[in-house]
This record gives structure tokens, C-alpha cells and sequence, in this order.
């Protein structure tokens, strides 16, 4: 790819894009003088190479800006919006929940059959529940040291596993540091990064008895995309249980990708399991699943009136009367098997036009694709682990591909992630996000 051109085009979108959105930067100088870079939350500014808008309202699957423009959402809001805006069943459920009371540090029955759809829909029997999959991440961690009596923790190359201190790490020079500033060394000592799919580096690394946890998706969804190789997750299951180490599987991402998740689909094993992103909803919830013995030492081991120094676990807001509410509604009404299998052919056909847009430009170029997920692998190959994978997050062609999109009604954000057809979604605008895929890739390469 021509980088003079990438970069032309970026700056004419940029030029049309700043021309749309007027209200929207008459709204980030008043913000500004409130928020650092005029955002509640550093992401909202930081995903973006492009001026600052801000949202006004939702439906279905597309969303307005102060300025009246038209997105339809590719991203979901990093697959926290999956559900779509306005889904009929959790706005029910919420605003019945609220009217009778949204919280009282006391567990509802909906908690209770929360934690049944869970377990039969997964095959993991206990649940706990927290604000967001770091949340979880986090006790999952401290329940694994507790219970081994270790300290270290195994994590993948490409990772994401929430804004947790010893999960925010990086390798330089053969060791972990901090991969973001305001994170202590120290935290980064006791995590160990390995790359994704080589057994032999794990098994060598587990080997020594001193890690209490790994902590892994079951396919990489924040460096794009990365299968596990055939057999690779059962042999890590394999690993972990010889050495005494304990697994979790984190689902925060995947669990929109199949019915019941990967963990189902692919009849995954583990000792915890990780849901987030308010399962697509929206709301900030997510839980974590365990095995009953583990459970058990939970329950042994709980900080009781303060007379009895047990595990760190909970929140105020966890486990909320109003979250329970969501959550059993999403799995009642919107997370079904009828719709998965909708989302997924949405998916098939989303990676289906890209591949076919690859063949006509006579690019090396395919489609992710993996459930309701897909985008653009700029190799032949697919890749196998994170520095492979990370030559299809060119970030100069994807900040030229979110404007290009965005001045067309196409929201397509995250450069690590997506884009992924939604429950809201619609066969149509999946032809139209395709057809505006090749119209950019088009452009770029002519």
C-alpha cells in the first residue's frame, strides 16, 4: 500500500468529516473545560485519530450524533452493544427493575436463575457476578493464588484481560513491564507473556509449579483475530491440570460469537470461566464461572463481618437487583439459539463479500471470520499468534478506513477488533458495509 495515498485520502475524509460535524466540536470545547480531552472515559477520546463527536441516541442498530448523522454500528461499542440499541426485552426488564427497586445489597431470585441459565446453558455449575470482566478478572486471579498458593500468572502474547495492573503488560527485552504509565514494575514481575498456540513454551514455562493461573481467550479477538491451532486448548487444558495450575477462559469477547460461547461450542474445559460486557446489552455487569470444589473453597473462605479475614471479593454495586434483571432477560429472550444462528449467517455473509472483494482487486488479502465476526487479514495466511497478526492492524489504513466509513453512515472503529454483525443487524446493511469496503479499498489501491 501506497502510504502517500493512505495518507491523502485520510486528510480529504478528515476535511468532510470536520465539515458534518460542527455541533459535535462546538460540544467537545465545552467538555474540554470539564473532562480531560472532554470525555467521561480516556477510551472514548483515544480510540480515535478523527475530531471528537458525541452520541445523541440509539436504535436498532445505528446510532445519531449531535449533528443529526446517521452510523450504523460495526463495532458494537467493542461487542458491549451486540443486542443492539433499544432491545424491547432488557428495557422492559431494566425499567420494571428500577420502578421496584435497583439495588439492596441483597441477592434477588433473578440472581438465582441467572446463575441456572448459566450453568446449563455453559456446563459451569457456580457464579459470581461483578461490574465488568476486569472485575471479574480480577477475584478470578485472587481466588487462584489463594487456592494454590502461587503467585505467577500465565497470559498470551496480544492479550486483553481488562484494565488490571498485571494483565497490562508487554514484553521488552525477555521480561514483563508495564505496558501503559502509572502501572508499579512490580505488579508486572509475577506475569509471565508466552506466545499464543506453542505448547512447548507453556509446558516448560508450567513446569516449574510457580504459576497459580492462565489466563487466556479461547481465539485472540484484541490483535484481530487468532484461531487456537487443532487440539491447542485441549492440550493446554492437559498442561494445566498436570502441573496443578488453574485455567481460565476468558469469554469477555467470544461469548457473542456463539450460542452459549466458545466454551460451549467448542467444549472447552477449564476451572473459570469469564463473561462481560453486560453480555452485549450495554449495562456494566459481567460475571465469572468456577467449579463447584472451587466454589466451595470460595464459600469457606469469605470475609464475614469483618471478624474473619477471607478473600478479597465484591463490590456495592455487584450482583445488583437491577444487573440480575438484565442479565436473566438477555438470556431468556435475546441470547437464544434461533438468534445466534441468525447472527452468524450475518457473519458468514459479511466474511463472504469480503473475500470476494480480495479476489476482484487481486489482493493477498481474506476475511476473518469466526461466528458473527470478520474483517481484513492482510496476509495470506491467517495468523497464528500475535506478531503475526498484528501486520493487519496497519493503523494508518484503518484511521483512513473509520472516517472514509463514517462520512457514509458506517461506524467501523476499533483497530484491534471487528467488525461484527450485530442481533440488530440487518442482511442489507451488511451488503452495504461490504460494498463501502471495497469502494475505500478501491480508492486506496488504484
Amino acid at each position: 500500500m501506497n502510504r502517500d495515498r493512505i495518507d491523502a485520502l485520510n486528510q480529504r475524509e478528515l476535511a468532510v468529516f470536520k465539515t458534518r460535524t460542527s455541533k459535535s466540536s462546538a460540544l467537545h470545547e465545552r467538555a474540554r473545560r470539564v473532562m480531560p480531552a472532554g470525555a467521561p472515559m480516556s477510551w472514548m477520546a483515544g480510540y480515535y485519530a478523527h475530531p471528537q463527536i458525541y452520541a445523541t441516541r440509539g436504535e436498532g442498530s445505528v446510532f445519531f450524533d449531535a449533528d443529526g448523522n446517521r452510523y450504523i454500528d460495526m463495532n458494537v461499542s467493542d461487542l458491549s452493544m451486540t443486542m443492539g440499541f433499544g432491545m424491547p426485552a432488557i428495557e422492559e426488564a431494566i425499567a420494571t427493575q428500577y420502578r421496584q427497586g435497583a439495588h439492596f445489597l441483597l441477592p434477588t431470585e433473578d440472581a438465582i436463575v441467572t446463575s441456572e441459565l448459566l450453568a446449563k446453558l455453559t456446563g459451569v455449575p457456580c457464579w459470581q457476578f461483578t461490574l465488568a470482566a476486569s472485575g471479574a478478572n480480577t477475584e478470578i486471579m485472587r481466588i487462584a493464588r489463594h487456592l494454590t498458593g502461587r503467585r505467577k500468572l500465565v497470559v498470551f502474547e496480544g492479550k486483553y484481560h481488562g484494565h488490571i495492573d498485571e494483565t497490562l503488560v508487554r514484553l521488552e527485552d525477555g521480561r514483563s513491564v508495564p505496558e501503559y504509565q502509572g502501572i508499579r514494575a512490580a505488579r508486572a514481575e509475577d506475569t509471565i507473556i508466552l506466545p499464543f498456540n506453542d505448547l512447548d513454551a507453556l509446558a516448560l514455562t508450567l513446569s516449574s509449579h510457580e504459576v497459580a493461573l492462565v489466563l487466556t481467550e479461547p481465539a485472540l479477538t484484541n490483535c484481530a483475530l487468532v484461531w487456537p491451532d487443532t487440539g491447542y486448548l485441549a492440550a493446554l487444558r492437559q498442561l494445566t491440570h498436570d502441573t496443578g495450575t488453574l485455567l481460565c477462559i476468558d469469554e469477555s469477547h467470544t461469548f457473542s460469537f456463539a450460542y452459549g460461547g466458545l466454551y460451549r461450542a467448542w467444549q472447552l474445559q477449564g476451572d473459570f470461566l469469564t463473561l462481560g460486557k453486560g453480555f452485549g446489552s450495554g449495562l456494566a455487569f459481567a460475571a465469572y464461572g468456577m467449579s463447584r470444589d472451587i466454589s466451595d473453597h470460595v464459600e469457606r473462605n469469605l470475609d464475614i463481618l469483618h471478624r474473619v479475614s477471607g478473600l478479597a471479593l465484591g463490590g456495592t454495586l455487584y450482583g445488583s437487583a437491577l444487573s440480575m434483571a438484565a442479565a436473566r432477560a438477555a438470556l431468556e429472550h435475546v441470547l437464544t439459539e434461533e438468534n445466534f444462528a441468525r447472527v452468524t449467517q450475518l457473519g458468514t455473509q459479511m466474511a463472504d463479500g469480503i473475500d470476494a472483494v480480495c479476489r476482484d482487486l487481486a489482493v493477498p488479502w481474506r476475511a476473518f471470520r469466526l461466528g458473527p465476526r470478520s474483517g481484513l487479514c492482510l496476509t495470506p495466511e491467517f495468523p497464528r499468534n500475535y506478531q503475526e497478526a498484528r501486520i493487519s492492524m496497519d493503523l494508518d489504513m484503518l484511521d483512513a478506513r473509520r472516517v472514509y466509513m463514517a462520512n457514509r453512515g458506517y461506524w467501523d472503529c476499533i483497530v484491534s477488533a471487528g467488525p461484527q454483525a450485530s442481533f440488530a443487524h440487518t442482511p442489507d446493511e451488511i451488503d452495504g458495509y461490504v460494498a463501502l469496503m471495497r469502494d475505500f479499498l478501491e480508492e486506496l489501491l488504484r
